[in-house]
């Protein structure tokens, strides 16, 4: 036949190069010998059409891309918080959540739920063993010393002094794991963390000085109207605008916490204490939103890509140490509290599970915001304050009026319902 007299066309050799043209590109072809094959060789060779993904583009640092907080939405805020690479591996997630029709295999939704289980158990025994220790160091009347004649703990910003040298280690370790060094290749410096390792350092003294003078209970629910200020910053500072919901929100929790603080107050306590005690928290709430705005700021300046949490822990921690020592040297601390270790030891066992608890926290947080998410934290961490509350009651003998029962149940309703408004909104926006 015709194609048997012709000549036989060469092997087609195999490219090492991919060509790409007009974002198509060619895959490497095999040496295909005619011999073999029945078939004429075409002279043009076929390409396959290979979509490439474009790589999203990086927050430059002039951009403000500042976190708003959680429970926070404003007017102009129709987008989630970014989460990086979209593939269920990259976002630590099980694929078989991600898969269309929701099936998957037992084990990815065993492997999802032990590490689920995880993460509740760690941040629920950490933190109601933090709190539990908190609240008995602080209230608990010891053997009495000639510097405390009254048995109580002397020291508050020994407390925070406990909980930051145990933190500063954790930090290092896991900055020199994450980065290979714990200084040289951080882009922020240690001194722009100062400001809000001042505020850090405040807010804590005063939530432990603050149970000298109300109950633990009310101080937790006292805390939840944290929202109230985040709003009034917000608004100062940035001139952000929220929607009505969150100002009929601060409302409630706002009633919740004065029926609950009214409701919980004794009949035989002295008002003018609990005046002071509530002055603390206030001072609490202040400088803890501080804290969180300039951390925001600081994300802001030097790029979220360069400045993660364990380096902001590590740079809050270095300048919260030192303000502590100074603290604890010139308010001349070290040697009353050094008396009182040597007439209660057990003291001196309870900061020291205090510090380790804080700091196993802080790790279980940032472990389960890079898991679940930050909605699943919050739930968490809601669940743990009423928990809190009810072992507080049990344990040191906190009546728990109906009124006050009240008062945490608007608290806690408010807190979930925000809960449940920010998960439906972020789903409508992935849809």
């Amino acid at each position: 036949s015709n194609a048997s007299n012709q000549p036989m066309p060469k092997p087609i050799q195999s490219h090492p190069k991919r060509t790409k043209q007009a974002g198509k590109e060619s895959r490497p072809t095999t040496t295909i010998s005619p011999q073999h094959m029945n078939i004429s060789v075409p002279k043009k060779r076929h390409t396959l059409d290979l979509k490439l993904s474009t790589p999203k583009k990086m927050p430059s640092q002039g951009e403000d891309h500042t976190m708003k907080p959680l429970m926070l939405e404003t007017k102009d805020s129709d987008r989630s918080i970014p989460d990086g690479d979209e593939s269920p591996a990259k976002r630590n997630e099980s694929p078989a959540l991600n898969t269309p029709d929701g099936a998957g295999t037992n084990s990815d939704f065993f492997n999802q739920a032990l590490r689920f289980l995880f993460c509740f158990t760690g941040l629920q025994v950490s933190y109601l063993t933090w709190g539990y220790m908190q609240e008995l160091i602080m209230t608990t009347t010891f053997e009495p010393t000639p510097s405390a004649p009254d048995g109580r703990f002397p020291s508050a910003a020994f407390c925070v002094f406990s909980n930051r040298f145990l933190a500063i280690i954790v930090a290092i370790i896991a900055v020199r794991i994450r980065h290979g060094a714990v200084v040289a290749n951080n882009v922020a410096p240690l001194m722009a963390f100062a400001p809000c390792a001042l505020s850090n350092t405040m807010s804590s003294w005063s939530q432990y000085a603050s149970l000298r003078y109300v109950s633990f209970p009310v101080q937790t629910v006292f805390k939840s109207s944290k929202i109230i200020p985040v709003m009034i910053m917000g608004k100062v500072l940035k001139g952000t605008s929220y929607p009505f919901s969150q100002y009929a929100e601060a409302f409630m929790i706002t009633v919740g916490v004065a029926v609950f603080s009214i409701a919980s107050k004794s009949s035989d306590s002295d008002s003018a204490t609990e005046a002071i005690g509530l002055l603390f928290m206030c001072m609490y709430i202040c400088f803890d939103c501080f804290t969180s705005q300039w951390q925001d700021k600081v994300y802001v300046k030097y790029g979220r890509a360069n400045v993660d949490p364990y380096q902001m822990m590590l740079g809050v921690n270095s300048s919260a140490i030192v303000m502590t020592t100074a603290g604890l040297i010139i308010g001349g601390d070290i040697p009353k509290i050094i008396e009182f270790f040597q007439a209660n030891p057990t003291v001196l066992q309870y900061n020291v599970i205090t510090a380790i608890t804080s700091a196993t926290g802080q790790l279980f947080i940032y472990t389960t915001i890079k898991e679940f998410g930050p909605i699943v934290f919050t739930i968490i961490m809601t669940t743990r304050q009423m928990i809190s509350i009810s072992i507080s009651s049990i344990l040191f003998g906190h009546v728990m009026t109906m009124k006050a029962l009240l008062g945490a149940v608007i608290v806690f309703g408010v807190l979930f319902y925000q809960i449940r408004r920010k998960y439906l909104a972020r789903e409508n926006r992935s849809n």
